[in-house]
């Protein structure tokens, strides 16, 4: 009969070895060993090449969605961003009835992720809000994404590289909601590819989709209050837009109040 102490050691050997091998292969099912949060990359050369695990690989995917994605957009109105743009202004209202918004301008580089490079700039929008139903003189600007790709204002050109038409047409005086002057608003505009023919200038009147859509909805210089439908900012941001916009990133801007947009 075998000596009982050397029994107990027997089990526990065999115990131990179980446990460890037990470990060693839920390492290899999750594949810790080579996932987020390890403290550092593993070295090139010693890479296994076998195929990624099922984790590194929806790892990859969610980068490569990532990459498409602005913050703060669902997936319908990121989808209506055209793919071959690489520049967006993203102007975010407070609510559907607001007329206070915040503006930042993204962009992103072949294979890269958007990235936010100018802003948040304050920004107002129409009166009444915002709108899925656009109509001429409802107070309310349209959500949606729309090109960017005609400039204008009463001032000289100060260096976009958009066409830029100055114009002594581009005026506006009196009063707007709040009491405010509204003297200087068209210093600088930017035509918003609402209702209207790309390619013209901002003053140009043709309405394509008919006159009761509305139309003449620009980025202007704010004159500190809402608008009748434009997006508005301050004018030292609205010279800091011009510049940075360019025509051969197929700029955008993508607009509308918070709760909508993420849709």
């Amino acid at each position: 009969m075998p000596d009982r102490k050397a029994l107990d050691v027997l089990v526990r050997n065999r115990t131990r070895a179980f446990l460890l091998v037990f470990s060693c292969a839920g390492l290899l099912l999750t594949g810790c060993s080579a996932g987020p949060g390890t403290g550092g990359a593993p070295d090139p050369a010693n890479a296994p090449r076998a195929t990624a695990s099922p984790r590194g690989q929806a790892g990859a995917q969610v980068k490569k969605a990532d990459a498409g994605v602005i913050r703060g957009l669902g997936p319908i109105t990121s989808s209506r961003v055209p793919a071959d743009t690489r520049q967006a202004l993203v102007v975010s209202g407070a609510g559907v009835d607001s007329s206070i918004a915040s503006a930042v301008l993204y962009q992103r580089e072949a294979g890269r992720p958007w990235a936010p490079v100018a802003g948040p700039w304050p920004a107002h929008n129409a009166l009444r809000g915002w709108t899925d139903d656009h109509v001429v003189d409802d107070l309310r600007s349209p959500i949606g994404v729309f090109s960017l790709g005609d400039a204008g204002g009463r001032l000289p050109n100060p260096g976009t590289k958009l066409p830029y038409d100055q114009d002594e047409q581009f005026t506006e005086s009196g009063i707007g909601f709040l009491g405010e002057s509204l003297e200087g608003s068209f210093n600088y505009v930017v035509a918003i590819d609402y209702n209207r023919i790309p390619g013209t200038s901002p003053l140009d009147r043709n309405r394509p989709e008919g006159e009761e859509k509305g139309g003449g909805i620009w980025i202007h210089v704010d004159h500190g209050g809402p608008t009748r439908a434009c997006v508005s900012l301050e004018q030292p941001h609205m010279e800091d837009l011009l510049l940075r916009l360019d025509p051969a990133r197929n700029p955008v801007i993508v607009m509308g109040d918070v709760a909508s947009l993420v849709r």
